[in-house]
């Protein structure tokens, strides 16, 4: 199963990410959690000790690997260089594991636009490209907001795309927006889930207000969500309601995958 986690920067989606991947982890299964954020964060919310974390680097900065294996070097446009690196070998290489979870950290390319013809932008896609076509048992894709990483030649690899937001019009405002450019593509399996939701009020603002997208569930509103943080402790460990919504969310996204399929 392929999800990826989107939504407007500081609405909570690498918490959301970090829960999924614990929860379906401590079920028994085999996960690969991905960081495409261009400011990583996943392995904290995940609990990551610091010497692990120190492990981790995105490849996107990663500019001699880069040129070795596109031949040009980060930062240039134009000119030739290879437009399908060898990518296959970076998942194991560059992750860490822990508490059952492989993290890969990919980081994003500023690309502006339509888009930047640079080495680094190519290796990414193809990096993307071959973590869709993996057969992992659970990859779960911390992506920045939007869909800029995904194409139609793998929308069809992707099992759910969840849109975190807060219970605020900008917020669903973005949601929109990657809902249309979701729907560009071809990608239709999205549902909305709600995050830092205070109250009934709040929750029925975001029901009557979705952007005709369904409703995965919300998660509450929590301090101890920030308490975690400067602990460098897991959300999942530290946060029990968000644990428990988030083990409802896993078992409501399968029933949902499987009845679509």
């Amino acid at each position: 199963m392929k999800i990826a986690v989107t939504g407007k920067g500081g609405v909570g989606k690498t918490t959301l990410a970090a829960l999924l991947a614990q929860v379906y982890a401590d079920a028994g299964r085999e996960v690969l959690a991905v960081d495409a954020d261009p400011s990583p964060c996943l392995a904290g919310a995940l609990g990551f000790p610091e010497e692990l974390r120190h492990r981790l680097h995105p490849i996107a900065e990663m500019e001699e690997l880069i040129e070795e294996r596109t031949g040009a070097k980060p930062g240039t446009i134009g000119g030739f260089f290879t437009l399908n690196p060898r990518v296959d070998d970076l998942p194991e290489r560059f992750s860490v594991l822990h508490r059952n979870v492989r993290l890969l950290e990919m980081g994003s390319v500023d690309i502006g636009g339509s888009g930047c013809i640079c080495p680094e932008s190519a290796m990414l896609k193809t990096l993307f490209t071959h973590l869709l076509f993996r057969k992992d048992d659970i990859l779960i894709l911390d992506m920045y907001a939007g869909v800029e990483h995904l194409g139609r030649a793998t929308v069809d690899f992707v099992d759910a795309m969840l849109v975190v937001v807060e219970p605020t019009r900008r917020s669903l405002g973005t949601a929109t927006q990657i809902k249309s450019l979701a729907l560009d593509i071809g990608l239709t399996r999205l549902w909305l889930v709600g995050n830092k939701v205070r109250s009934t009020e709040e929750a029925a603002f975001l029901e009557a207000e979705t952007p005709g997208l369904p409703l995965l569930g919300f998660l509450p509103a929590d301090l101890a969500v920030q308490e975690a943080d400067r602990l460098g402790i897991a959300v999942y460990d530290h946060v029990p309601a968000l644990r428990h919504t988030a083990e409802q969310m896993a078992e409501k996204l399968a029933a949902g995958i499987s009845r679509d399929n």
